[in-house]
């Protein structure tokens, strides 16, 4: 995937703005660069400038030219950062121009007309991995921060890109080097087996180190919500306010109140953030017994999204007795996957004891998934989102200094290290022979290094980064 060639992209989005930049990277970016860019310093008609006078890491204002007819083409900002130390690992020069989309075109062409090359999605990337500036995993982390859609899941994607998650396996893949050195030390050198005080020790390592990647493993449940979001559905009876808690949690008047029962007659889809995790909230159908055909549609559509929804908001008006179809839905959703809302408690509430007539529990015994909320004033709202963020996160705690797995191949290479550890453990617990153990412990390794980067294959490498924006 790599060569030894100078790239150059509109780093900036598609559009028109105040700045747009341009950026080169490789062996020949600054003398490309400054064959199309005269410093403030000379007029436009003069020579151009000497690629000798431009300093690193110091921004220069000028104009870029079209070399052929020295035509002004847009004032810029010429900023050339020196390899090594730049994002590539190599030259690079950034030219800020105005914003304006057929400049930054005209730009670029001037730039290719001199030997560049335009990038591929990821390439400036890639090149910062290729030359040891930045690992896999931070790779990735670069194409979260700019894909996240909310300050949490940029915050989660900072602390990877800032190497959180390699931070956290180098001690581990240490343990099991020096498990493996142990081990191929003892095949090499010493005729006898390995004592068995020796055994312990090193079983005992391998322990900790299957421990270590379990935790990291087990954090993946609530990492892949925060990258990709989940589904809310919004359930209950006819008229107990469940398009008004839809209405309040999306912060719009996005579906239709009426106190007319069956208003809702198909599910509604809106997409928002709760505590900064993405979630597409549904507002159903009441679910009650109907003859009309069109709300039979409407209800069996919100049984669908029950059973497809990460959880289920199941909504209770407290001010009125429990009904029939409140016991059937609350015998139908599992309590792993609901939350009880019990709203209008801005009314008298009479839910309580009737719930204890028609069920023999109270609300109290309830109180870790039940929340009072009012749609109409807004009160108990903070402590509803507060209880869905719980819900998703389980032990993981909003302020997380930890590293969080939100990628489903990191995921996997993960749980496969587990897997081959846990394995070469048993084995040497077993007293089987040395070199099937570390046949266990390398295969381990290897997975270890397939988050890095440092074991995958090209075409893998490649297929990651073409999901990565061309400037980036």
């Amino acid at each position: 995937m790599f060569r030894d060639d100078t790239i150059a992209a509109i780093s900036t989005p598609p559009g028109r703005g105040g700045i747009g930049v341009v950026r080169l990277s490789g062996p020949t970016s600054l003398d490309i660069a400054a064959a199309v860019f005269r410093s403030e310093r000379l007029s436009p008609q003069s020579s151009v400038l000497s690629p000798a006078t431009l300093e690193p890491n110091r921004a220069q204002f000028g104009h870029i030219i079209d070399p052929a007819s020295s035509e002004p083409i847009d004032q810029a900002v010429f900023t050339y950062f020196k390899a090594p130390r730049s994002y590539t690992g190599e030259d690079i020069v950034e030219l800020s121009c105005h914003g304006s989309p057929v400049i930054l075109r005209r730009v670029l062409e001037l730039l290719t007309a001199r030997g560049a090359r335009i990038a591929e999605p990821g390439e400036f990337t890639f090149r910062a991995f290729f030359n040891k500036r930045i690992d896999l995993a931070q790779a990735q982390a670069v194409r979260d921060v700019i894909d996240a859609q909310t300050e949490y899941q940029a915050r989660v994607a900072t602390r990877q890109l800032d190497g959180a998650l390699s931070k956290r396996l180098t001690p581990l893949k240490d343990a099991v080097v020096e498990v493996i050195v142990h081990i191929e030390s003892s095949v090499e050198f010493v005729e006898d087996d390995i004592s068995p005080e020796t055994v312990t020790a090193l079983t005992d390592k391998l322990g900790l180190t299957v421990e270590g990647l379990n935790e990291i493993a087990a954090s993946f449940s609530f990492g892949r919500l925060v990258k990709e979001g989940f589904d809310l559905a919004i359930v209950g009876s006819p008229n107990v306010g469940k398009s008004s808690v839809f209405n309040r949690l999306v912060g719009t008047d996005r579906a239709i109140v009426t106190e007319v029962p069956g208003t809702t007659r198909d599910a509604l889809y809106e997409s928002t953030s709760i505590s900064g995790v993405p979630v597409r909230l549904i507002d159903t159908a009441g679910i009650r017994e109907t003859s009309d055909v069109v709300e039979t549609i409407g209800i069996t559509r919100s049984r669908t999204a029950i059973a497809d929804a990460d959880i289920s908001l199941l909504v209770f008006d407290a001010s009125r007795r429990l009904q029939r179809e409140d016991i059937e839905l609350l015998d139908s959703v599992p309590e792993a996957s609901r939350i009880i809302a019990l709203n209008k408690t801005d009314l008298p509430n009479v839910l309580d004891e009737h719930l204890h007539e028609e069920t023999g529990v109270h609300l109290a015994e309830w109180q870790n998934h039940v929340v009072s909320i009012s749609a109409l004033t807004g009160s108990g709202f903070d402590e509803l989102t507060a209880k869905i963020f719980e819900r998703l996160s389980g032990d993981a705690a909003t302020e997380r200094d930890d590293i969080m797995l939100t990628d489903a191949r990191q995921h996997a290479a993960v749980l496969k290290a587990i897997y081959q550890l846990s394995h070469a453990r048993e084995l040497m617990i077993a007293g089987e022979l040395e070199e099937i153990v570390l046949l266990k412990l390398r295969a381990g390794l290897e997975a270890l290094g397939e988050i890095s980067g440092e074991t995958l294959t090209e075409d893998i490498l490649g297929q990651i980064f073409s999901t990565f924006c061309i400037g980036k």
